[in-house]
């Protein structure tokens, strides 16, 4: 079988991860851990970053979150290692990760509707998000959809399309947020989804 050459613009994967596990690993890293999201344009509020994985050899976390198109070596972070679950988290994806992140909008936070327009599969890289908690008032608009977005549950989004979030609720948003490039096992896995069922308003 092989892979599409389009995508829908949002697939539901057959992908579930524990809650629990997932939030006690993100306790273990939020003290004072957090940095401000950089591109400060794009949101209003409190938009930040926590990096799992980021360029080879990047020693500040600054530089493990920034987001360089031409960096083609990746490693995980020591955020990662003092993690337990978020790393068999990541082993369920059975392709060459890139940059991983935990992103939080906190209440009352707004990322404002834009395209990042290099995160697309048919341009050569995707990007999963993974709830880790959220709240029924999170408004994630994709291409002016609301989306029903579960703690546990993984997605694909087509985000060079116009999207937008707004944390209207009580508590944090966070997401576990997984960049890829496209490579022959990307493609092996893509082709042996059912889009027909999979893909989910």
């Amino acid at each position: 079988m092989s892979s599409p050459a389009t995508l829908p613009d949002r697939i539901l994967l057959p992908l579930r991860f524990d809650v629990g596990q997932m939030r006690l690993d993100l306790a273990r890293l939020e003290a004072g851990e957090w940095m401000l999201h950089f591109v400060k344009q794009n949101f209003d509020g409190d938009w930040s970053v926590i990096p799992l994985r980021g360029p080879a050899g990047a020693t500040h976390p600054v530089m493990m979150i920034y987001s360089d198109p031409a960096c083609t070596d990746f490693a995980d972070t020591p955020f990662l290692a003092r993690c337990e679950y978020f790393p068999e988290v990541l082993a369920a994806f059975p392709f060459p990760l890139d940059c991983v992140r935990l992103m939080k909008l906190t209440p009352g936070s707004v990322i404002k509707e834009h395209c990042d327009h290099d995160l697309a599969f048919e341009t050569g890289a995707v990007r999963i998000h993974v709830p880790v908690t959220t709240n029924p008032d999170v408004d994630f608009r994709l291409n002016g959809d609301r989306l029903d977005l579960r703690e546990g549950s993984a997605w694909y989004l087509r985000l060079s399309d116009p999207h937008s979030v707004a944390n209207r609720g009580e508590t944090d948003r966070v997401h576990l947020v997984i960049d890829a490039r496209r490579s022959p096992e990307l493609d092996a896995w893509i082709a042996t989804l059912d889009l027909e069922t999979e893909v989910m308003a």
